[in-house]
């Protein structure tokens, strides 16, 4: 089976949040489990010179309103999956990949128009024609329409299947009804039935419509987004196509996340040395200039700064999270109000609030490693990925229970012999609140807390199972293909 897999971003090569590490890691698993798998991605200003660049004259033309656009495909690899970048600096190279802090780039409904036919453009230029096209969100969602629409007659293009992840239905690529003509499609697929939206276009919705296959990141995950109150608009189109949409949880790169062989931090451990976990506490304290503690519960979020992910709950509670004689980092970047909000916070509580606006890997990694306790509340949550990674690093999660956070861990006071974490419903600050007072309360009978931390370490959410998985739904999509 030979597989592509497109995704505006993929780690190694650039990444601003967990669909990079996703499309980063399947298809190492993929290729573990004997699948022919390649990936395609923008050539963004951020990959820079990092990676081997091979130029062999690939040039691609895609159509784009009524002008022909020309691009470049530039072989790279990392780990042994040989990739594919879009090279177009008019529309990638740039300082962000979808928006800067002030808002979206006005220009990327043309940008992921070009994108996602530039994918299947990048195809006949390569030669590498996949069985399965696997596309991730709205910036590839329109491969899904163009191959049903503009090359269902082209002889190598013909037969591919197309599976669709939706890692997160918040953003769908919503644009007015003006770039239509960007599609070079016509009027008559601006109806409810394919790409309008309530007066506009939306990318997601044309790739929920025309992909043989759908997918979530959890299985929860995947029944919400199906009910008016997680359907962002398209709980009518995602329960029409039910029957074709699975939820398949994400799986973490244990190579990359693994306090037991992590390069990134001070001192390694496993569960038999989890009291090491306390120098590279004192590491954290240190480099976020906090007064160094062994025994003050440290806790961390680290996290894309958005009302999804919870800080509109988080930064009104920080005086009382502080009040439970706490200490509190956080690491991430996003909204500019929220970004002004911590920082604001930090010169108010300057010795307790450990505060980087960014991304950064290498502190990510020590936070993990580091921290006593992961907070992230979030609105919604497709699946996430740092409580993953902060159960493998004995970090103990709270968290609300909402898609994958509900489906990954489990509630110590509901299951004190198989928790692995504290769990709170109703999305207020005092439910918040009350699920850390939970944790903290066990954080101080240390035998307990050991037995809970050496728990959360041996979870098992290695990317195998999960692969298996999605080779499952590559077969139901190249069936559905096959009839329809």
């Amino acid at each position: 089976m030979k597989i592509l897999i497109a995704s505006p971003e993929i780690f190694p090569f650039v990444k601003t949040g967990g669909l990079a590490d996703v499309t980063g890691s399947l298809p190492k698993a993929l290729k573990t489990l004997g699948v022919e798998v390649r990936v395609v991605l923008p050539k963004h200003k951020q990959i820079g010179e990092n990676f081997p660049l091979r130029y062999k004259n690939w040039k691609i033309f895609c159509p784009v309103s009524s002008k022909m656009v020309e691009g470049e495909v530039v072989e790279s690899e990392y780990d042994g999956i040989i990739s594919y970048l879009i090279e177009k600096d008019e529309y990638f190279y740039r300082d962000y990949l979808y928006s800067t802090p002030d808002g979206d780039y006005l220009d990327n409904a043309e940008r992921f128009t070009f994108f996602s036919r530039a994918i299947l453009e990048a195809i006949k230029v390569t030669g590498y024609v996949p069985d399965v096209l696997h596309l991730n969100d709205w910036e590839t969602a329109l491969s899904a329409m163009f191959l049903k629409i503009h090359y269902k007659n082209d002889h190598l293009l013909k037969n591919v299947a197309t599976l669709l992840t939706i890692h997160n239905l918040g953003y769908q690529g919503i644009f007015w009804h003006y770039d239509m003509h960007l599609l070079n499609v016509g009027w008559e697929y601006f109806t409810p039935e394919y790409l309008e939206f309530y007066g506009k276009i939306n990318f997601l919705k044309a790739g929920i419509v025309f992909a043989d296959i759908i997918n979530t990141v959890s299985k929860k995950y995947s029944q919400e987004i199906q009910t008016p109150e997680f359907g962002f608009g398209l709980d009518g189109v995602l329960r029409k196509r039910a029957s074709d949409l699975f939820g398949v949880l994400n799986g973490i790169d244990y190579e990359e996340w693994n306090p037991e062989t992590d390069e990134k931090i001070p001192v390694k451990y496993n569960t038999n040395t989890v009291e090491k976990k306390k120098i590279n506490k004192v590491a954290l304290q240190k480099t976020l200039g906090l007064q160094p503690s062994e025994d003050k519960p440290l806790i961390a979020t680290i996290s894309r700064l958005s009302n999804q992910k919870g800080f509109d709950l988080i930064i009104p509670a920080i005086p009382q999270l502080f009040a439970l004689g706490v200490q509190y980092v956080v690491l991430g970047t996003g909204e500019r109000r929220f970004h002004e909000e911590l920082e604001e916070t930090k010169k108010r509580f300057p010795e307790v609030l450990g505060l980087k606006i960014g991304y950064d890997n290498d502190l990510a990694h020590l936070i993990e490693a580091g921290a006593d306790i992961f907070l992230l509340p979030s609105k919604y949550e497709p699946c996430g990925l740092n409580q993953l990674y902060s159960l493998k690093y004995g970090t103990v999660p709270v968290v609300r229970a909402t898609g994958g956070l509900d489906d990954t861990i489990i509630d110590y006071n509901e299951n004190p012999e198989a928790g692995t974490g504290f769990k709170f419903h109703e999305y207020t600050v005092d439910a918040m609140l009350s699920a850390v007072k939970r944790a903290l309360e066990v954080y101080r009978d240390k035998k307990s807390w050991e037995s809970l931390i050496k728990r959360c370490m041996a979870q098992d959410f290695s990317w195998e199972r999960s692969a298996r998985e999605y080779i499952k739904l590559y077969e139901l999509a190249l069936k559905k293909h096959g009839t329809s």
